[in-house]
């Protein structure tokens, strides 16, 4: 059966569905070799965490994530009907879910561990390739917000970039949340690039809870009225980021 992921709304998903087994091992071993995260989602995209692969055991077929940051959210986490994952791995969303979710002990800590998927979705949108931005240096991106009456261009971390638009973390709760707002004059710096002046329309967020227990919240933006000066800008960028990811994956 199907499954329906938050992210991807009405989507139709058949054709990104992977079933073969052999397939589903290498791409879960992928997320633990490479230390990639993957956020697990309850209460249809509500609440989410932070987690990593830990490990593999094919001969019991069970998959070993890190576990949520206190006991009160792993027991959410299992008493969850769904549990959605979704993580970027080698430029392809992969995602599945769960119902099955248990807690157990790795290596000494806690840790949950669910049967290995039956099936996942992997997605390639190529046209609105997105890419991590890096976490040594944050981009930073500016955009008018009124607090208190008053109206403050606050900054923002970008989490990802794409030329459909970003990914960026709102700690203090700044932004208007209504499906569709769109806030004008914002900055986006890319560095060795330049700074990018743009339109965002909110698109979705999510709570996350990360690693060390602390809480943000993810916005999902769209580029709006991008012009084709400013797409190549960006599109610079993604490649520039691209090579570097590159280099160090081949250790040039």
């Amino acid at each position: 059966m199907q499954a329906n992921y938050p992210s991807l709304g009405t989507e139709n998903q058949s054709p990104y569905q992977v079933e073969s087994r052999r397939e589903i091992l290498a791409l879960l071993r992928g997320f633990k070799e490479k230390g990639q995260l993957i956020s697990m989602i309850i209460n249809n995209g509500g609440e989410a965490f932070i987690t990593s692969v830990l490990a593999i055991d094919d001969t019991n077929n069970q998959l070993i994530v890190d576990s949520a940051p206190d006991n009160m959210a792993n027991q959410r986490v299992i008493e969850s009907p769904t549990v959605f994952f979704d993580g970027l791995l080698d430029k392809i969303s992969i995602q599945f879910s769960s119902s099955k979710l248990q807690k157990t002990q790795f290596e000494g800590r806690p840790a949950l561990q669910l049967p290995v998927p039956n099936s996942v979705i992997r997605l390639q949108r190529r046209e609105n390739y997105r890419i991590n931005t890096p976490v040594s240096t944050p981009i930073r991106c500016l955009i008018p917000v009124e607090t208190d009456g008053t109206l403050e261009r606050a900054k923002f971390s970008l989490v990802d970039i794409s030329c459909g638009g970003v990914a960026l973390l709102d700690d203090r709760r700044l932004l208007d949340m209504t499906v569709g707002k769109v806030y004008d004059d914002c900055e986006v710096d890319l560095p060795t690039i330049g700074v990018i002046e743009t339109q965002l329309e909110i698109r979705n967020s999510q709570e996350l809870t990360l690693l060390n227990g602390k809480t943000t919240r993810r916005v999902g933006c769209a580029f709006k009225d991008l012009s084709n000066r400013t797409l190549t800008t960006v599109q610079r960028y993604i490649m520039k980021l691209e090579r570097e990811r590159n280099a160090r994956l081949t250790g040039i």
